[in-house]
């Protein structure tokens, strides 16, 4: 993995504003990543004086090791946990200890955009601008990767998949390239098939979006959100904050009903009446940020059930 790497952290500002944090507040980092929002809410703690900390959660090992490096400054407000967001309630049970009360977090962040390490390193396969092994686990602990999806899955599952998860309307002729091009080898021969089927029209690579599909149907990223989005009212305090960014519109609109959800039975505020997006500053710095979306909720003590 190298040295420290760097990492754009999108909506950096915003997401500090929205968290509003507190000087001896318990805060959490879903999505630590390389540590650009990990260290900020570091130094937010940090000049406020008071004893707060920050979880820095990560299911990417590699990720996780990272930002310990690049936060190594702050490192004594952080606390670095390894952790999907699935089991988040299981994660702050052990912080609490056995037959503790679970410490509750007074905000809580997540960035769901896939880290600049992921994309840039070939031997993840996350990205098709270089050739690497189709694998595209976010932990590489589990067993399935996107090679065995593409080359195992039945054309019409396949189909299906690209379709739903890829929200790519030539999902039948994708599926039907990559199953006459079997065994695929690689990232590149994998955008190459897919180039060959659905020829270039625009800028963006026509495996984009089968890309994506393969991603999030190998890490269940989509499930893993729904299961962070239940869990809100169990694991931030009463007046902690939500502050979530997202970069699909399938994300986004899970976000926005779960957050509509939670206010409509008195457990939340929705604090965005608009979603926030990026200022003009970062989207001249940092184009990738374009398709960000910014939502924050407030959790409410004693919600109707």
């Amino acid at each position: 993995m190298g040295g420290p790497q760097t990492h754009y952290s999108v909506m950096l500002e915003e997401s500090i504003e929205w968290l509003r944090i507190r000087p001896d507040g318990l805060y959490i980092d879903c999505t630590a990543g390389l540590g650009g929002h990990t260290r900020a809410i570091a130094q937010r703690l940090a000049s406020l004086g008071g004893s707060g900390k920050v979880i820095a959660l990560d299911w990417d090992r590699d990720s996780l090791e990272l930002c310990k490096r690049n936060t190594e400054a702050e490192a004594d407000r952080i606390e670095y946990c390894w952790g999907r967001f699935s089991n988040l309630g299981e994660v702050l049970g052990r912080r609490s200890g056995p037959g503790s009360a679970l410490q509750k977090v007074d905000g809580l962040l997540a960035d769901l955009g896939v880290s600049r390490y992921q994309l840039t390193s070939p031997e993840r396969g996350f990205s098709l601008q270089a050739d690497g092994p189709l694998d595209m686990r976010a932990d590489r602990s589990q067993e399935q990767t996107a090679a065995d999806l593409v080359n195992f899955s039945s054309e019409r599952d396949l189909a299906q998949l690209i379709y739903e998860l890829g929200e790519e309307r030539r999902s039948r002729r994708a599926a039907r390239a990559i199953v006459a091009a079997r065994p695929i080898r690689s990232t590149g021969h994998l955008a190459s098939v897919i180039e060959a089927a659905m020829p270039r029209t625009g800028k963006t690579h026509p495996a984009t979006q089968v890309f994506l599909a393969l991603r999030l149907a190998v890490s269940g990223e989509l499930d893993e959100l729904d299961a962070l989005l239940e869990q809100l009212p169990n694991v931030v305090a009463p007046e902690g904050r939500v502050v979530m960014i997202s970069f699909m519109s399938t994300e986004d609109r899970k976000v926005k009903r779960a957050f509509q959800a939670l206010a409509a039975e008195g457990k939340g505020r929705v604090l965005t009446k608009h979603v926030v997006l990026p200022g003009d500053g970062e989207l001249r710095e940092n184009a990738a940020s374009r398709s960000a979306k910014l939502r924050a909720l407030e959790i409410v003590a004693g919600g109707s059930r």
